[in-house]
Order: C-alpha cells, then structure tokens, then sequence
C-alpha cells in the first residue's frame, strides 16, 4: 500500500489504530490492560475492567493469562463486569457467558470469583428489572469502569445494543436482532437454538467507562467499521455513539479496517506516494467509478476524481492506462500458463474447500498431468446434521438386514447412535461412535468430489488434525502435534506447489487455525531445502480483488459446471448447510455467483470477456 500521512484521517470521527494481524492486535490491547493494572497498583488503586466476550477477544484474554503466568501480572485487585449474558441462562450451561469467561480467563489468573461480575442470566422474568438495576449500581459503587472491552457485531451493535438502542440506554433486557442470532447460530448448533433474548449494558453504561477500545478482525467486519468511524452518528448503528466519548479507540487488524477511506481510497483524503500496488487500486476504481473501460479514461476522469497527481507522475493518460490494463491482463493464467508435470498439495481446512474455492484450478492441474493430492486438514464433522448421520445408519440397517454385513455390529452401532442423538441435547459433544461417523460421512463426499475433478481416492489425505478435534465449536489452539502432522505430509509429498485457504471470514475460524499450522511447517522445513510455492485461495464467503490478486484463472461454462458438480458431492452441507453464515445461498451458488462476478468486472474494466474466474495470491 503506498504511504499516506497521518491527515488522511480527518474523515475518521474515531481513533484508529491498524495493526497487520489479530495476534499483533491482541497483544497490543492485553498490553494495554496490564499497562493500566500496574499503574493503579502502585497507587494501590483497584482496577475496574468491562469486559466481552465472543471469539473476537479471546487472544486478548490469553495473552492476559500468558502475562499473569510468566511476568506475574496479578489481578487480586481487579474488578470485573461483563457486557452481556443471554437470558434465559443458566450460569453452568456450555453457552453461558459466565462459562465462557471461566474458561477464557477467570480460572487462569488470580481474579478474585467474588470480584467477578456477570449480568443475571438465571433470574426469573420479574426479578430482571431490579437485577440490572443492581447491576448498574455495583458499577457505580466501584467507582465506574476504567477500561471498556468491547467487540462490534454485523449491525454495529456493542454488547447486546441492537439497531434502535438509544445513548441513554442502561442495563435492561433486550430482544436479540435476527442477524445477531443468526451470527451465534454456530455457538448453538443451529439458529433455532440461539435464546431470543439478553441481559446487557446500556449505551450510556457504556460510555461512562473511562476508556473504551473496540476490537475489530476480519473482513468481514470492514463494512461496519467503515460505518461506525467515519458515519453519522446513527441510533440503528450503536457503535456511532462511541464518537461521543472523549476516550474511545478502535483497533482494527488490516483485514478489519479495509474499507476506511484512508485504507480503501486514500487519493480522495490526502497526497500519496504512489506505488505500483497503489496506482493500480486507484486506476481499477476509477475505471469502475466513471463506468469507463481503463483504456477509454480520459485526463478529465483524473482531474475530477482527485487523481492528478497520478496523471504528473506519468505525465500522460494513455502511459497510466497501458500501465494497469497490461498489469490486469498479465493475471490471467489460462491451461496454458499453468503448471505441467509438477507435485502439488491442495490443503482444505474442511472437506469441501477444495472444491468450493480450487475446484476451476485443481481440474486444469488434473488435465495438465501434475501429481495432485488433496490433504484434508480436519474432519469436518461437526458440521453434519444429525439427521443425516441417522440416515446412513438406517443404510448400514438395511444393509445387515439384507445379509451384507454382520447383524449383530450393525444393531449395536445403530442402537448407540440412535440412543445418543435421542438424548443429546443442542451443542453438546457427539458421542465418539457419532463423531466417527460423521467423519467417515465427510470423507467419503470429499472423496466423491475430488473424482469428479478427475482425481482418485488414493489422492485425497485426511490429517484429522488434533486441534480440531473437540466435538465443539470452539476448537484448541494449533500445537506441535497439528504442525508435526503437517511437515510429516511436505517431508514426504515434496511439493512445488500448495494451494492454502487465505480466506479469513471463515466465520468459525478453522480455516485461519489451518493457516498458521501450515505457516508453522512450511517454516520448519524451509531449511531443508523444501521452499514450494504458496499460492493462497479464498473459501466460500469472499474472493481476493482482481486488483491483489496474483493470478486470475478463467473457467469456460463447461469447467464452471463441472466445478458445482464436484460440489454437489458434498450433500451433507447442500440445501442447508450447518454454518451458513449470513449468506442464505447454499455454497455452489455462491460460487457459482462468486466465479462469474469476477470475470464480469474484468469485463468491466475493459479485459478480454470470461464466463467465470477463480483469483489467487502468491503467499
């Protein structure tokens, strides 16, 4: 990204601060916590924390944990108040905020339980008014918050504070938005499952805390960041209201902050020194802006959309225009220019990334005669309905009942699961023969898929790795045994190439778990002489910008269709899928939408016209 000085901030109404990944942001905020703690210490002065919860500041809370446990960070005089809790909910529940808190931080450090503060989430109905105004009042008692955590949810809600929640809002219960439950469908296995409402702090409760820093990660929290810094302040958007507090500031990963204006556009708020990166982001967007073909940009398209001084750089129209359009045209890697002959590893985080985001590319490698094989990273398994582990049960039935397979095994199987999904009740841990079949459900669509491509079963890996293998949502943190696994498969495949999931919206946070355990290995064996190429996809949510992507893979209608059909093998996750996140299209509609829209806005640009388009970046 080219430079901007710090002016081009005058759009944002909120501070902001861009760190380049979420660990650097975790670290940078516990850092800041501690800072505040041993102040007050020495001034032997209690320290009241507000805290969230919510996958956004989990790193936070170990990097806290990590500092109590190895530089002796104590938090005996801390006090500490959560933002939420769902209501009902029982304290002990596995959904529990309380639960949540416990696991993340409360039992890792020397906090004081009594000093440990949750809203009620277990009080009967009529006791909720007089509870959250207690709540108010413990707060008030303590001397008021110094530090307010916060996240930002898809509505720009902090905390529970839904569109429509006012600046004078305070403790209360409140009804839970459609996309907040949706958001936390995850969490409970299934939106039908997500409590209808909540306990939460105020606006106004909020905004009295002395400090307040907003964690953002993500892409797919660039929009709402856009809105919350640089819009109106705006009562659907409660986050806007931070604008009102004279402490407030956001930190943002790279990926969170992608569409402030100093991020997205920074020509349209302030002098850049223009890069080559730089100069072809703001070509793109201004052949899109005037609705002009780059190669049809005229000198008054620069001179209206501030864009001067990249006309001065190169002195004439036709030289910035050839520029980009050769730039954008050099991405485009038919067959042709793919790689022949060559060993490539395809790592999945799931058992249907490969084929959602690498399918179009992995059947022209296949046609190119390269050695293919697909290493599937985790089992998948949660992300099978029940439902359907049940009906390959009565499969394996009706099998024994026809002679094929041992009556006796197959009954006790089935009478296992049956007693077990009956029993179950919404999130908890499959039983292990239920884990297990859900496994061996995925693996054979996996399977199925890659021979639709052209590939055979004895090129697909299944790594099974153990960070996944919680039964939960929430998985473990990548260790030595997860990387171990992964360096064994590069040590022994070789690999020129590997095709990796880049994509970071995924939204239970696997495929960037998957990452980091690949990062880990490919580092590992790098001084052994084993370098291969990364090039770096996207999974179902986004796709890269042509204006960053490395490569440009065109697909003809008959590639794209094969691609869906491969797709189509996953049935298990087609029609409605577990984890949908908030798009309602099933995931070869998405892609399907996803492969053509790339192409059309190559057409847009002025580019030869494809029917479809995968886009990749060399790590």
């Amino acid at each position: 990204m080219g430079t901007v000085t710090t002016d081009s901030r005058r759009r944002e109404r909120l501070a902001v601060e861009i760190l380049p990944t979420p660990d650097a942001l975790a670290r940078a905020i516990a850092h800041r916590i501690a800072e505040l703690i041993r102040t007050r210490d020495a001034r032997e002065e209690r320290t009241v924390l507000g805290l969230a919860t919510g996958s956004t500041p989990v790193g936070v809370y170990a990097e806290l944990a990590r500092l109590h446990r190895e530089e002796g960070l104590s938090f005996r005089n801390v006090v500490t108040f959560n933002l939420d809790e769902y209501w009902p909910m029982a304290a002990d529940s596995m959904h529990s905020y309380r639960r949540f808190m416990e696991e993340h931080l409360f039992t890792l450090v020397d906090l004081d339980p009594a000093n440990c503060h949750l809203p009620p989430g277990d009080v009967p109905r009529e006791e909720v008014a007089a509870r959250c105004a207690s709540y108010e009042e413990m707060i008030r008692d303590v001397g008021g918050i110094d530090l307010q955590l916060l996240g930002i949810g898809k509505t720009g809600h902090i905390g529970f504070n839904e569109p429509g929640s006012g600046a004078d809002s305070r403790t209360r219960l409140i009804t839970l938005d459609a996309i907040t439950r949706r958001d936390a469908a995850a969490d409970f296995f299934g939106e039908g499952n997500v409590p209808r409402q909540a306990i939460t702090m105020g606006v106004a409760t909020i905004l009295d805390a002395r400090e307040i820093v907003l964690l953002a990660t993500g892409e797919h929290k660039a929009g709402i960041v856009r809105r919350a810094v640089e819009g109106e302040i705006d009562h659907h958007v409660a986050a806007t209201f931070l604008q009102r507090h004279p402490n407030a500031t956001v930190y943002c990963d790279e990926a969170a902050a992608a569409e402030l204006t100093r991020v997205a556009t920074p020509w349209l708020v302030d002098e850049v020194v223009w890069d080559d990166a730089l100069e072809l982001r703001a070509v793109a967007w201004l052949s899109l802006t005037a609705q002009k073909a780059i190669l049809k940009l005229t000198e008054s398209d620069y001179v209206e959309h501030h864009l001067s001084s990249l006309l001065a750089k190169h002195g004439a129209t036709g030289e910035v225009n050839g520029r980009a359009f050769n730039i954008l045209g050099g991405k485009i890697r038919g067959r042709s220019k793919l790689p022949k002959g060559k060993t490539v590893i395809c790592f999945s985080p799931h058992p249907d990334d490969d084929v959602i985001s690498a399918g179009g590319i992995l059947r022209k490698l296949v046609l190119n005669e390269n050695r293919i094989i697909v290493a599937y990273m985790t089992s998948g398994n949660i992300a099978v309905f029940d439902h359907d582990a049940l009906r390959y049960v009565e499969v394996l039935e009706r099998l024994a009942t026809g002679a094929h397979l041992g009556r006796r095994s197959v009954d006790s199987l089935a009478s296992r699961v049956r007693e077990a999904l009956e029993s179950k009740a919404p999130g908890e841990v499959d039983v292990p023969e239920v884990q297990d079949l859900k496994r061996i459900i995925r693996e054979g669509e996996a399977v199925s898929g890659i021979e639709t491509l052209g590939l055979c079963r004895d090129d697909a890996r299944f790594l099974n790795l153990p960070f996944y293998q919680t039964g939960k949502v929430k998985k473990d943190p990548v260790g030595p045994a997860d990387i171990a696994i992964v360096r064994a498969l590069l040590e022994e495949v070789r690999p020129d190439l590997v095709l990796v999931a880049g994509d970071l919206s995924d939204p239970h946070g696997t495929h960037r778990l998957c990452k980091d355990a690949i990062d880990a290995a490919l580092a590992e064996v790098a001084p052994t002489g084993l370098t291969p190429e990364v090039w770096l996809y996207r999974g179902a949510w986004q796709e890269w910008p042509v204006t960053e992507a490395t490569w440009l893979v065109p697909l003809a209608q008959e590639e794209l269709k094969l691609k869906v059909q491969a797709i189509f093998k996953h049935q298990s996750q087609k029609d409605s899928a577990p984890f949908p996140g908030q798009d309602d299209r099933e995931f070869w509609q998405r892609v399907e939408a996803r492969n053509k829209d790339t192409a059309a806005l190559l057409d847009r640009l002025g580019l030869a016209e494809y029917f479809a388009m995968e886009a990749y970046v060399v790590g």
